[in-house]
């Protein structure tokens, strides 16, 4: 569905974090107590009422990873909002009022050590962790999430250089 279709008042604002390290990898989480392939996704959360985007984008980054933004540069924020829908059976285990997620994507460059990287910091979301090729990124992750990881890599490649 065209974004210019959608309505946002039924898609969960949010913020996803496109994680850079310094050789141009993507950081990819395991998702907690998951089941079967494509379990891998980029760091991700909603925005709390009267939160700006990059106010949730540092927290969700201190609270999935538990890097703080000293250990990161702010690379770019996208102008447009992605959406996705939820899958029917996820949207029924879900409930609530929304059929998807809108979000705001980061690009972030990460200047610290992977020792840095703490999932144990608050109550973890990511059981394990690692850094991707971005064309691994697409095809580690839940197919519905694909076509947004796929154009925010796309917003994002000048990123994936080696700095």
């Amino acid at each position: 569905m065209s974004t210019l279709l959608r309505k946002p008042e039924l898609y969960r604002a949010n913020v996803g974090l496109a994680v850079f390290s310094k050789q141009g990898n993507v950081f990819l989480g395991r998702r907690i107590n998951s089941h079967g392939a494509f379990q891998w996704q980029m760091p991700q959360g909603g925005i709390d009422p009267n939160e700006a985007t990059h106010e949730a984008a540092l927290r969700e980054l201190e609270e999935e990873i538990g890097v703080s933004m000293k250990l990161i540069t702010v690379l770019e924020e996208t102008e447009d909002w992605y959406y996705y829908d939820f899958p029917p059976d996820l949207k029924k285990r879900l409930g609530g009022p929304y059929i998807g997620q809108r979000q705001k994507w980061f690009a972030l460059r990460f200047t610290g050590s992977d020792s840095d990287i703490r999932l144990d910091l608050h109550k973890p979301e990511f059981d394990a962790w690692r850094w991707a090729r971005p064309d691994d990124v697409v095809p580690s992750c839940v197919p519905f999430k694909r076509p947004v990881y796929s154009d925010v890599l796309k917003a994002f490649q000048k990123w994936t250089e080696p700095v």
